[in-house]
């Protein structure tokens, strides 16, 4: 079982940068899907600690599609007095009674297989679960709302631009196959930022991208999470492609801080890049991942750069909230790529002890 101690130094350092945030939250009930995802965790960890530590006596209801396996996976914060799990799915949940001053809508579907095997459920999931959750907040008073919404937005990079700023026009080809999830956010946006003008609640928007650290799955199609997992299986990382797009990768401690922040202080219909703006090919990740390693892996590459080409890349331009939320990144990649190891050791040894 996991316990909250292996993230104790990053909870630590998201509360003390969240610090001057909490009071918002004082004697309020906050609803929250996707909850029990990779942000979703990390929303929740922060949460139950920054209730504690400055007493808001504050209250959080979240939607999970399977309480059982939570409960199996994080029990501290299954068992925490501060939260409450309402099973469901977000497209058409129980609303819970009572009142809440601040949703956070995290739940998606950010599968590739969904998105290119049954593009239909992807779209319905993203753009129904988002109305419904819409709805609920119109119904229950709610006085902000916090979309997590994606990088994908934008399309596809253009190779002459660097890092994607938020002003960039949407270039999604909305005839392609695998455009669902690009569209689905769009539409996700839009339906936020209508709800939010015609209902009097502030709609804040943040756009996330690429991330890595504890909760992230190893075994989806993060390439820097299928490179620590080859890593600690001690089998060689293989990479795919042919290692030339470019990515960036922020903690999941500086994420859950962008997170909050947008959510109390972020401005309403203005749309936050969330995300690292240091960039790495992909054979450059693997490399990295690799020498955190002893002994270090081999690295196969599936498939030779082909001349002339321009690598693909998808990193955003952040500027806008670090000058207008201070938002800084704090953890460089090598540390997160050891921590987010340590943490799978750790949590798979304590989970071999309790077996």
């Amino acid at each position: 079982m996991m316990s909250t101690n292996l993230l104790a130094d990053d909870l630590n350092s998201i509360i003390h940068q969240t610090a001057p945030l909490w009071e918002a939250l004082r004697n309020q009930r906050l609803f929250i899907t996707g909850g029990t995802g990779f942000f979703g965790c990390w929303l929740l960890e922060s949460f139950v600690l920054a209730n504690q530590a400055f007493n808001l006596q504050a209250h959080a209801v979240v939607l999970t599609r399977n309480k059982q396996k939570f409960s199996e996976k994080c029990p501290h914060l299954y068992r925490n007095p501060a939260l409450s799990f309402q099973e469901g799915d977000c497209r058409d949940f129980t609303y819970p009674k009572g009142t809440f001053s601040h949703i956070i809508h995290a739940a998606t579907d950010a599968s590739v297989e969904i998105n290119l095997n049954q593009p239909l459920v992807m779209l319905d999931s993203i753009i129904q679960g988002t109305k419904q959750t819409l709805e609920f907040a119109k119904r229950c008073g709610a006085k902000r709302f916090l979309l997590t919404s994606s990088g994908a937005v934008y399309g596809k990079q253009p190779y002459n631009i660097s890092h994607l700023p938020e002003d960039h026009p949407c270039q999604i080809l909305t005839t392609h196959p695998a455009a669902a999830y690009s569209i689905g956010k769009c539409a996700a946006e839009q339906m936020s930022c209508q709800y939010g003008v015609q209902n009097g609640f502030e709609v804040k928007i943040a756009r996330c991208f690429a991330f890595i650290g504890p909760h992230l799955p190893l075994n989806k199609h993060y390439a820097i999470g299928n490179f620590i997992r080859d890593s600690l299986q001690g089998q060689p990382i293989v990479i795919q492609g042919d290692g030339t797009p470019y990515r960036s990768y922020l903690y999941a401690s500086d994420l859950t801080v962008a997170l909050w922040t947008i959510l109390f202080n972020g401005q309403a219909l203005r749309p936050y890049n969330v995300g690292s703006d240091q960039a790495y090919s992909i054979s450059e990740v693997a490399k990295m991942v690799a020498n955190r390693f002893s002994p270090t892996p081999t690295i196969i590459q599936k498939k030779l750069p082909m001349t002339g080409m321009l690598p693909e890349r998808y990193v955003p331009n952040v500027t806008r909230g670090k000058n207008e939320l201070q938002l800084t990144q704090h953890v460089t990649l090598e540390a997160a790529i050891d921590l987010t190891k340590r943490w799978h050791i750790r949590t798979q040894q304590t989970k071999s002890m309790v077996a």
